[in-house]
């Protein structure tokens, strides 16, 4: 019973996290925690879901896997972009500028 609740935690927590993402686009940093904390959301809720299933624990480690890329590669862009544009508004990128 408390994988359940487990599950439905998990599930308002993708919620919560996508009406952060929806309500806080001005920062390239408060997009990136929201699609961080979606991805984690994701992988408690794969793990409670897939308790019962013989491959949880391949399937729960390459989730987690992907999610520290993801982590990484958006810090690397965030870098990136704060170095060439001074700030990490979103409503500064332009592609007129490529």
């Amino acid at each position: 019973m408390s994988m359940f609740y487990l599950s439905m935690l998990s599930t308002l927590g993708v919620l919560m996290a996508l009406l952060a993402l929806s309500m806080q686009y001005k920062h390239l940093l408060s997009i990136l925690l929201s699609l961080e904390a979606i991805t984690m959301n994701l992988f408690i809720m794969m793990f409670c879901m897939s308790s019962n299933v013989t491959f949880s624990g391949q399937t729960s480690l390459i989730l987690i896997t992907l999610g520290a890329c993801e982590a990484s590669l958006g810090l690397a862009i965030l870098v990136a972009i704060i170095r060439a544009e001074g700030n990490d508004y979103v409503s500064s990128f332009s592609l007129h500028k490529c």
